[in-house]
């Protein structure tokens, strides 16, 4: 058999038996090792077993994932969330709907130290739904607008998604944390215009609450985390933006600078610093298992040719470079509803990299994209991942109530596509005048 009939009847017994249940890196491991062995021999496919494990379990890049996971274990520990959230409910929470607004500012804040959407939407959970039970909000507006705000955790940087695409598509992880910036304020922003349209449609959604004086806001500012999250953003992700730091180091900074904060406040003990140590290490351990099998899936797909051939193709179409884009996004759209992105991204880069590229589009503009219909992907059913974990926070909301009322919100995204596609700089402006060309 030719590389490429191996290549597809390996993607397709790939396909099989991760929806057969068997979990998608050792899929990705299985179905890599069956098909070098096939192109090669079984003596190079558990060579380059052996190899990508030593490469990926020792890479300096990658331990960036799991010390911003820290970072962020560390800020949910001592009680970070829960206080962005009470400043911004002071702020807005007393409007119709404001509670669910909060909800986004925090989630953005609380990402930019965190980058992780089931971190941040467990702590948005704890401290905000209780609030909005409380006041009577409906069951559709305050969990799809939980769900929502905390898919922003991995557009706002840090971001373990984007560390994820960065290592696989080679492109820079600083680079890519400054993209998601302005993209990721666009989206909160949109989502709070939609959560004020929805209200204004349905008064009975969220009534409206007594506003707080500005002695309890600045009191709410003082005390309210605010300032230690702009201090640990500077350090770790703005001194990574001037230069001073590598992003493994800018993840160092932020973790310490993180620790001291908690202990000097006295929100941080032994067992809770054990705790975030100890979660962390098993975030580290899932992150370069992962990273290792879609390494080797990638370089099977590589020795099967089919990347090249399909750039091949694809440049012979006759159509516009923006109907090719356009297909590859929802093939992304569509992946993103049934499977975790992370794997989405270790499973297709290797593949649509080198077609794009080609193509002449930019990698981190691209990246930026592709993070955002994951986003789209994980609030849409069938299997809209973020709605499901959304379910596991609130056992007694029904499903069907979740994901009827992420809709103003999938809007929400696809409009920021839209116009990221439409003008670019909006995600590549800012990279560009802090790292050049």
């Amino acid at each position: 058999m030719s590389p490429i009939t191996i290549g597809i009847i390996v993607l397709v017994g790939f396909l099989v038996i991760m929806f057969l249940g068997l979990p998608v890196p050792i899929s990705m491991m299985v179905s890599a090792i069956v098909g070098i062995s096939l192109m090669r021999s079984p003596g190079a496919a558990f060579q380059a077993v052996a190899s990508d494990i030593f490469q990926n379990f020792g890479s300096y890049t990658l331990t960036v994932a799991p010390i911003f996971g820290l970072m962020g274990f560390l800020a949910s520990y001592s009680g970070i969330g829960e206080s962005l959230f009470n400043v911004a409910d002071k702020f807005i929470g007393h409007k119709r709907g404001g509670i669910t607004s909060a909800v986004q500012v925090a989630s953005a804040m609380f990402g930019a130290i965190c980058g992780s959407i089931p971190a941040t939407m467990g702590t948005m959970v704890t401290v905000a739904l209780p609030e909005m039970e409380k006041r009577n909000y409906e069951p559709k507006l305050s969990t799809a607008g939980i769900a929502a705000a905390a898919s922003l955790a991995v557009l706002i940087p840090p971001s373990a998604t984007m560390i994820i695409y960065g290592v696989t598509a080679e492109e820079s992880i600083g680079r890519l944390f400054i993209a998601g910036i302005f993209p990721g304020i666009m989206l909160m922003v949109f989502q709070i215009i939609a959560i004020m349209i929805v209200v204004k449609r349905h008064p009975n959604y969220a009534p409206v609450a007594e506003k707080s004086t500005w002695a309890e806001r600045w009191a709410a500012v003082r005390k309210g985390g605010l300032v230690e999250v702009v201090i640990i953003f500077m350090l770790s992700v703005g001194g990574m933006f001037i230069g001073w730091f590598t992003p493994t180091e800018g993840a160092s900074i932020g973790a310490v600078g993180m620790l001291l904060i908690g202990l000097i406040e006295r929100k941080i003990n032994f067992t809770k610093l054990m705790t975030a140590l100890v979660a962390s290490a098993k975030l580290a351990a899932m992150v370069f298992f992962i990273i290792t099998c879609g390494t080797l899936f990638g370089r099977m797909f590589t020795l099967s040719t089919i990347p090249t051939q399909l750039a091949k193709f694809v440049t012979t179409l006759d159509v516009p470079v923006w109907v090719l884009l356009g297909i590859i996004l929802i093939i992304y759209f569509i992946l993103g509803m049934f499977i975790d992105g992370i794997a989405i991204i270790l499973i297709t880069v290797p593949i649509f990299s080198p077609i794009l590229a080609g193509l002449g589009y930019d990698g981190i503009w691209y990246g930026v994209l592709i993070v955002m219909v994951l986003i789209l992907g994980g609030l849409t059913p069938p299997v809209g991942l973020n709605c499901f974990y959304m379910k596991g926070f609130c056992k007694d909301v029904p499903l069907s109530v979740i994901f009827s009322g992420v809709w103003p919100f999938v809007i929400c995204i696809v409009l920021a596509m839209i116009i990221i596609m439409i003008f670019p700089p909006i995600a590549t402006w800012l990279p560009t005048v802090l790292f050049g060309l």
